[in-house]
């Protein structure tokens, strides 16, 4: 019998979820973690969620969207992030959710959404499995014009519980390492400012401190506030440009941080079909001084056979996702 999701009212804080969180971690350091390997099967959903149309504009603007009607698929991340969380901070999810580290997002953009329609989003934990430095756990995000049972845009964000290793879950064995990365010539500079992390919380929502000043980062353990893995990800995506049209699907495997202020070097490569119509962009990004990669993905066309089994995949294992920075520290940013 298939659970009934969690229906909210709103869409959840994240200022509060984060406060809930930090309260939620010292209660296990108090009184010890259930040790549990469950995940919740309830989900939870928001029903006819309206965009800010002024946040929608500052949003492209920032990241270099064309401004047009149809929402970004970075900000329909970013729409449903909060409610992804609020599953993560629930009581009975097992990993602690503040210093859960991100390692990647796959996402399934199926039909294009427009700023003027009402949206019903829905979010879930799936696919809890061993991580060679802890536990890691898939939160899968679906997207649906509101009333509709078709889900419009799917998201799958792996997260990693560094350190944390749950009874009756395997840690996986050692993999050989990366090759090494040789930088090519880069198709892009961007320079990226000590604000760029404020810039981004403020059409984002996404306020977590770690990147919005060297004071607030340092009071968390870094040395430097980093730039979103998500704005970094939206912002190569945005540079693929109109090309890769209205369905697409869209994946990112972050490696390193990107300490601001910075400068970051991108590279974009695209396949064309026969018919010279466009198929496919390869996007790597990286330390120009350093040469250390921080990112790497692709934007793909999405065809009818893929958008068809998109739900069956979403808690399966994705390529460049589960073991991603094996041959570094692991990445990037933490919850």
């Amino acid at each position: 019998m298939a659970v009934q999701p969690l229906i909210l009212g709103e869409m959840p804080s994240l200022s509060k979820l984060y406060i809930n969180a930090a309260a939620q971690a010292a209660r296990r350091r108090l009184l010890g973690t259930g040790d549990s390997s469950h995940l919740p099967d309830e989900s939870h959903e928001v029903r006819a969620v309206a965009v800010d149309v002024a946040n929608l504009t500052a949003y492209q603007h920032l990241l270099g969207e064309t401004a047009s009607d149809v929402l970004p698929a970075g900000f329909i991340h970013a729409l449903a992030f909060p409610l992804a969380m609020s599953v993560m901070n629930r009581d009975d999810f097992p990993l602690p959710l503040l210093g859960m580290i991100h390692l990647g997002n796959r996402v399934e953009q199926r039909v294009p959404l427009l700023f003027t329609e009402a949206l019903d989003i829905t979010a879930r934990v799936e696919n809890l499995r061993g991580h060679r430095s802890g536990t890691q756990v898939d939160v899968v995000a679906e997207v649906r014009k509101s009333g509709s049972n078709a889900v419009c845009w799917l998201g799958v964000s792996t997260y990693l519980a560094k350190g944390i290793f749950l009874p009756g879950i395997d840690k996986p064995s050692a993999q050989h390492g990366k090759p090494d990365f040789r930088a090519p010539d880069p198709t892009a500079l961007w320079q990226l400012g000590v604000d760029a992390g404020r810039a981004y919380a403020a059409v984002s929502g996404d306020f977590n401190p770690i990147h919005l000043s060297v004071l607030s980062a340092k009071a968390l353990g870094m040395r430097r506030s980093i730039a979103h893995g998500m704005y970094l990800a939206s912002r190569a995506l945005a540079d693929v440009g109109p090309a890769r049209g209205d369905s697409f699907i869209w994946e990112v495997g972050f490696e390193t941080p990107v300490f601001l202020p910075a400068r970051v070097a991108l590279d974009i490569t695209t396949e064309q079909e026969g018919t010279g119509a466009w198929h496919r962009s390869s996007f790597v990004a990286w330390n120009p001084r350093s040469g250390r990669r921080h990112f790497n993905g692709s934007v793909a066309a999405l065809d009818d056979a893929a958008a068809g089994n998109g739900d069956e995949r979403a808690g399966k294992d994705t390529p460049g996702l589960t073991e991603t920075g094996a041959s570094g520290p692991v990445q990037e940013e933490r919850i």
